[in-house]
């Protein structure tokens, strides 16, 4: 009876310490796999900022990256604010932004270009407005012009889509400030729809059939939205590069002071033939294609 009951203490003995060990297995299995150890730190890099560069050719960059490197780059928006902030709290191990220095970025960051981008007006897709020229625009972020018909469309309020940050200008917003509203602030209107990124922007075009927004070409030309000339020119790379379309402006990377070896490899292939060329083969603008 002694030996019955002291096999039995070490069956159920054995049954809990098994119990546990598979309770620690997929307790903590989860968190091996979510937080990569140090030993596997130099295997993967993370980005976040401007939603025009991330969806314009920063995230298949990335994708080309991996397949050539096996380091991962984990791509994040959230626009060139978020960017800068998160590598100044060392969030991330670089930044991408769509706007150049402004004077409350940490000096400390280092600005790359790697590529052209430029504004463009967007309409929904039923829209039948064509062309607009920029004292229109003008005047519609002043308030003045507020209906469809104004520009002969149908008959419909315009609604903006702006993209504003919490803190300091998004990299849209300060490019239009500059290129297209000479210095000036848009008039907030009734129509007018404040969001926090330009992804959000181009995504609330291609919903809304009474929508308009400024954005950068090298995004908007993958959403599913109508881009209007301006001046009668069409924001083609050719007009863009040749200063035909007036509205040309930079995209940058952004690395810290002590940058990790791998960012810097990222960016030197960025900047290399292979990269340059990869950016162009996604209908953006390498910087080697400005002279």
């Amino acid at each position: 009876m002694q030996t019955t009951l002291t096999r039995r203490k070490t069956e159920v003995s054995s049954f809990v310490l098994k119990s546990i060990g598979l309770f620690l297995l997929f307790a903590v299995l989860p968190l091996l796999l979510f937080f990569p150890s140090k030993t596997h730190a130099a295997d993967y890099l993370t980005v976040s900022g401007c939603s025009i560069s991330n969806v314009g050719y920063l995230t298949e960059l990335a994708d080309e990256y991996e397949k050539r490197t096996g380091v991962k780059v984990f791509v994040r928006g959230g626009g060139s604010v978020v960017g800068i902030e998160d590598l100044r709290s060392g969030k991330v191990d670089f930044a991408a932004s769509c706007r150049p220095r402004d004077a409350g970025d940490p000096a400390d960051i280092t600005y790359i270009q790697v590529a052209w981008d430029a504004l463009a007006f967007i309409v929904h897709k039923s829209n039948p407005v064509e062309n607009v020229t920029l004292d229109e625009v003008r005047s519609i972020y002043a308030g003045r012009m507020t209906d469809w018909r104004q520009l002969k469309g149908r008959e419909a309020p315009i609604k903006i889509f702006i993209s504003r940050t919490k803190k300091g200008l998004s990299g849209v917003e300060a490019s239009t400030k500059q290129l297209v509203l000479n210095g000036k602030e848009p008039v907030e209107t009734a129509n007018t729809v404040f969001v926090a990124s330009s992804g959000i922007v181009e995504q609330m075009v291609e919903e809304n059939p009474e929508g308009f927004a400024t954005t950068g070409i090298t995004s908007a030309r993958k959403r599913n939205v109508k881009i209007l000339k301006v001046n009668g020119i069409a924001p083609t790379n050719k007009a863009i590069i040749n200063n035909r379309y007036p509205l040309k402006r930079p995209l940058f990377l952004l690395v810290p002071k002590n940058p990790k070896p791998e960012v810097i490899k990222f960016v030197d292939f960025t900047l290399g033939k292979a990269g340059q060329r990869f950016i162009r083969s996604l209908n953006v603008i390498p910087i080697q294609d400005v002279k």
